[in-house]
């Protein structure tokens, strides 16, 4: 059965984890039809935290009602390890990485990064994080197969490229492959995607579970346009807070907040979802 596991927003107030939000938020997402969470991914803000405070964040995800991928891609191999190790012995259910951003590394580099974290928290399912768009270059489809033969517990990938013919390269047999773009959730599904890693349903479970359980997902893509004309990280906070969780805008910066206009703006463009 396909999974819709939203990508979770991390609470925050007066410059910190707000971590009596944690619980209430998760149990906001179950309700909605969530069967598991990505914490610290790129809806998260995870990369914008300290090593510390990824830490803690993680233990307050599994605290809470769902199963947690914890996302523990940094930009040096040591911190991605340190977490990994943080992660897997806490007893997640994945953890996920991200090719480190800023430089982008050849094939032999990327590959020795990700089968360390893969071999740092095994036996913990692994998956690799493609998001052409955020590492500044893509995942190579040679590092994944030989990632395959080195690493037993890679089970999978997030995918969250755009358009649909960056995404099907990654659909490879025998791996659950979870597509972010929500416009490309039947699509994907129609490949055989395992479901959705999605940073919409970080504040609208709900129409992004519809649209995993219909295969239709052209109503979850019209919604996510309507967001993406805001600042996104602190927009879908509004949301979330606006549908009852007890949550603040606040981000972290260089992020943003909203203007009290955009915010207006916002919440009557996705009034209909609310």
């Amino acid at each position: 059965m396909a999974r819709t596991i939203p990508a979770a927003l991390t609470p925050l107030a007066n410059g910190a984890l707000d971590e009596a939000a944690v619980v209430p938020y998760l149990e906001f997402l179950q309700r909605g039809g969530a069967d598991g969470v990505l914490a610290l991914g790129s809806t998260g803000e995870g990369i914008l935290f300290s090593v510390a405070e990824r830490k803690r964040a993680i233990e307050l995800f599994h605290e809470g009602p769902l199963p947690v991928i914890a996302h523990c891609g940094a930009q040096s191999t040591a911190d991605t390890l340190e977490l990994t190790r943080f992660a897997a012995r806490l007893g997640v259910a994945g953890v996920a990485v991200i090719a480190p951003p800023y430089f982008a590394l050849d094939d032999d580099a990327l590959f020795a990064h990700m089968a360390a974290a893969a071999e740092a928290c095994a036996p913990v399912p692994f998956y690799v994080y493609e998001f052409e768009k955020v590492s500044g270059y893509a995942v190579p489809i040679p590092v994944i197969e030989r990632l395959r033969e080195r690493a037993p517990n890679l089970v999978g990938l997030k995918v969250s490229d755009a358009p649909f013919d960056k995404v099907s390269p990654y659909l490879l047999e025998g791996l659950d492959v979870f597509v972010g773009a929500e416009a490309l959730i039947g699509a994907g599904l129609e490949r055989g995607a395992a479901g959705t890693v999605s940073g919409l349903a970080s504040a609208f479970p709900d129409v992004v579970h519809e649209a995993v359980a219909s295969g239709d997902s052209t109503r979850a893509g019209e919604l996510r346009a309507k967001v993406e004309r805001f600042p996104r990280h602190p927009a879908l906070k509004a949301i979330a807070k606006a549908r009852g969780v007890p949550m603040t805008e606040e981000v972290r910066a260089p992020l943003r907040g909203l203007t009290d206009d955009e915010r207006r703006e916002l919440l009557a463009a996705v009034d209909s979802f609310l």
